[in-house]
């Protein structure tokens, strides 16, 4: 498994650990930010080696061609001394070294190649860290609205419920009954208790008694 399928990897089982252990929003943005800049950290010292490879194989093909280079020129002077025997072994290692260099060159290239596709990479990776970071905000922004708007919208619920106020009324109602027929009884015992021939005669005494306060009024107008 390459480096960025290593990173891609464990920066989605943290993810994966955040989201099920998340109870404060806020908190696990944070968390996943830092998680994502030491996955990213990691991952650059791994390209880091793989540049330093990649520099280490170039240098290695220099090296060869510079070697196949030399044993050339050898070759050429054991010619001019007429030492074919030594030119043609000087020949042998041009030979070897240029092979090596060819060979080389080809790992070379096929290493920068996927170094250069690693770096960019890893810059978009960069991009969009530092994009979550700036969005960040915003969504703890939106999610705290969203909280307060679900604590509003709970507390409107509770005020229009009107259950609490259908019990006061019946209560209401029922203490209004209790007192009608408390003085409905009162009013039965009243009629009921004491003589009523007295109670007759004291009904006519209250109507003379309003008879003589009305000629008393008359008298008193002339």
């Amino acid at each position: 498994m390459g480096i960025w399928q290593r990173f891609m990897t464990l920066l989605r089982s943290n993810v994966t650990d955040l989201i099920q252990r998340a109870e404060d929003p806020e908190k696990m943005l944070n968390q996943l930010i830092i998680d994502m800049r030491s996955q990213l950290a990691k991952a650059k010292q791994q390209v880091a080696s793989a540049i330093a490879d990649e520099k280490r194989l170039a240098a290695q093909v220099d090296q060869e061609k510079k070697l196949a280079e030399d044993w050339e020129k050898r070759a050429v002077l054991a010619v001019q001394e007429g030492r074919d025997d030594l030119a043609k072994q000087a020949l042998v290692r041009h030979t070897e070294h240029a092979q090596h260099a060819v060979q080389l060159h080809e790992t070379w290239h096929k290493h920068r190649d996927e170094t250069d596709k690693l770096k960019t990479s890893l810059r978009q990776l960069n991009d969009r860290i530092e994009e979550a970071k700036r969005k960040k905000n915003i969504l703890i922004a939106r999610q705290k609205r969203a909280e307060a708007h679900k604590r509003i919208q709970e507390t409107m619920s509770s005020i229009s419920d009107q259950g609490a106020f259908e019990t006061f009324e019946r209560m209401a109602e029922q203490i209004e009954h209790e007192e009608r027929k408390l003085i409905a009884s009162a009013e039965i015992n009243e009629d009921l208790s004491g003589d009523a021939l007295v109670k007759q005669f004291q009904s006519l005494e209250k109507g003379q008694s309003a008879d003589d306060q009305l000629l008393a009024l008359k008298q008193k107008m002339g």
